[in-house]
C-alpha cells in the first residue's frame, strides 16, 4: 500500500473499480446488438441507409475495444490490489498520488511516468 493511502482509501477505490468493472460489462452485453453483421432489409419502411448501419457497427466496434482495454487495466488494477502492489508507479515505484487514483483508478503510472 501506497505512502498516505489508508485501507479507508484503499477500500473506496476498489468499491469503484469494480463497479465500473460491473458497468463496462453490462454496456458490453448491451452493445452486442449493434456489433452484429449489417443486413439491408429490402422490405423495411423507414431503414437506415447501409451506410448508416455500417457506420453504427464501427462505432459499436469502437466502443467495444475501448471497453475490453478499460476491462483489462481494471483487472490488473484489482490483481495489484490482491497483491499489495496498488498505488505504487509501474515505472518508478513511488507512490501514485490519491487524487490521480481517484480520478482514475486503474492507473499503473504516477503523474511523472505517465507524461
Amino acid at each position: 500500500m501506497a505512502d498516505g493511502l489508508s485501507k479507508t482509501q484503499l477500500a473506496a477505490l476498489k468499491n469503484l473499480l469494480v463497479k465500473r468493472q460491473s458497468e463496462l460489462k453490462a454496456l458490453d452485453d448491451e452493445g452486442a446488438n449493434w456489433r452484429g453483421t449489417v443486413e439491408l432489409d429490402q422490405q423495411s419502411v423507414g431503414r437506415l441507409s447501409r451506410m448508416d448501419a455500417l457506420q453504427q457497427q464501427e462505432m459499436a466496434q469502437a466502443e467495444a475495444r475501448r471497453r475490453t482495454s478499460d476491462l483489462a487495466r481494471i483487472d490488473i488494477a484489482l490483481k495489484r490490489i490482491a497483491e499489495d502492489e496498488y498505488g505504487w508507479c509501474a515505472e518508478c515505484g513511488e507512490p501514485i498520488a490519491y487524487k490521480r487514483l481517484e480520478i482514475d483508478p486503474a492507473a499503473a503510472l504516477c503523474v511523472n511516468c505517465a507524461r
